[in-house]
């Protein structure tokens, strides 16, 4: 089973419209899960939910006096949304800041538009290597942890179309931290043998022809391996 990573997460709610809070009808604020779990001290099971700040909100205003007459608590509501559902449930605050500091709307912008521009650059600059066929750079891209993932993966497809036998022990010996990438990271290997006739040889890991029988850097018996 694949997993999600926090960023893919993200990137997969900022395309889709902020739910309105059914008590007052606002556009409900991205929050960040904190690390620290309280509640039912088990958690959401999500990196991020919709809260409604609106200290107008029906909810949170009459949950100040609902908590203390019934449970003797000086505490209130805020409305929560799971994101991409509709199941809307009760946060307890104890202030009218509780929560806030987790509300990341224009941090998350800010970043998204990082995102975008970096993935643009990355890019051209594939384009660009395309063009004057410079491998090098993109396996070099393939294997910086700083570019964006899609900017990786696309530089991995491409080493699969266009790369070199030279191009297969830098990637092979690369550790991708992300099973997407070194996914795609192998196919684009696979790709390259393919085209070249050839593969690695079980015993001492050296590239050799795909119809060898006996390796010519080991000496070890390869025919049926």
């Amino acid at each position: 089973m694949a997993f999600e990573t926090k960023e893919e997460v993200l990137e997969k709610i900022m395309k889709a419209d902020k739910p309105l809070c059914p008590h007052c009808g606002q556009e409900m604020s991205l929050w960040e899960v904190p690390p620290v779990n309280f509640s039912d001290g088990l958690g959401w099971g999500v990196p991020y939910l919709y809260i409604c700040f609106n200290d107008e909100c029906p909810l949170y205003v009459g949950g100040w006096a609902n908590l203390e007459q019934n449970y003797n608590q000086q505490a209130s509501y805020r409305c929560l949304c799971y994101p991409g559902t509709q199941d809307f449930e009760c946060m307890p605050v104890f202030s009218s800041m509780g929560g806030t500091a987790q509300i990341i709307d224009n941090e998350v912008l800010a970043r998204e538009e990082a995102l975008k521009s970096a993935t643009k650059k990355g890019f051209n600059i594939l384009a660009t290597c395309i063009t004057e066929n410079d491998m090098v750079c993109v396996a070099r891209m393939l294997m910086d942890a700083t570019e964006p993932q899609r900017v990786r993966l696309k530089a991995a497809e491409i080493i699969g179309d266009y790369g070199d036998i030279d191009t297969i022990e830098p990637i092979r010996s690369y550790r991708f931290g992300k099973a997407s990438l070194q996914e795609k990271a192998n196919e684009a290997i696979d790709k390259i043998h393919e085209r070249n006739f050839t593969r690695e040889c079980p015993y001492c890991a050296e590239i050799i022809k795909k119809r060898a029988k006996i390796c010519k850097h080991c000496g070890k018996d390869v025919s049926g391996k």
